[in-house]
């Protein structure tokens, strides 16, 4: 199946490039841009990105190496709504403090 018109990649191009890279690097880190750049290609239009990821996805070689898994800590995950910053950071708190 046509997976992204504007370059022609299909997802088999997709898979075989999953493959690939991770054979080569077994701790590698796939990416779309990296699947592009495996393909000697570059995205045009984007429109493709999310049927691009679903079939990323699908793929067994895809999964992120072991000993990458759960870097980030528990606080780590919960503070993530707020970006890291503190209350007092906020710009329309420092603009009305002025």
């Amino acid at each position: 199946m046509i997976v992204c018109h504007c370059q022609l990649i299909s997802d088999h191009d997709i898979n075989a490039a999953i493959d690939w890279m991770r054979c080569a690097d077994e701790a590698a880190i796939i990416t779309p841009g990296k699947i592009y750049h495996a393909l000697g290609k570059s995205p045009e239009c984007g429109g493709c990105m999310k049927l691009f990821v679903v079939k990323m996805r699908a793929n067994t070689n895809l999964e992120v190496p072991a000993e990458l898994r759960g870097l980030r800590s528990e606080q780590a995950r919960r503070s993530i709504g707020h970006e890291g910053r503190s209350k007092g950071n906020r710009v329309s708190q420092q603009s009305a403090a002025s």
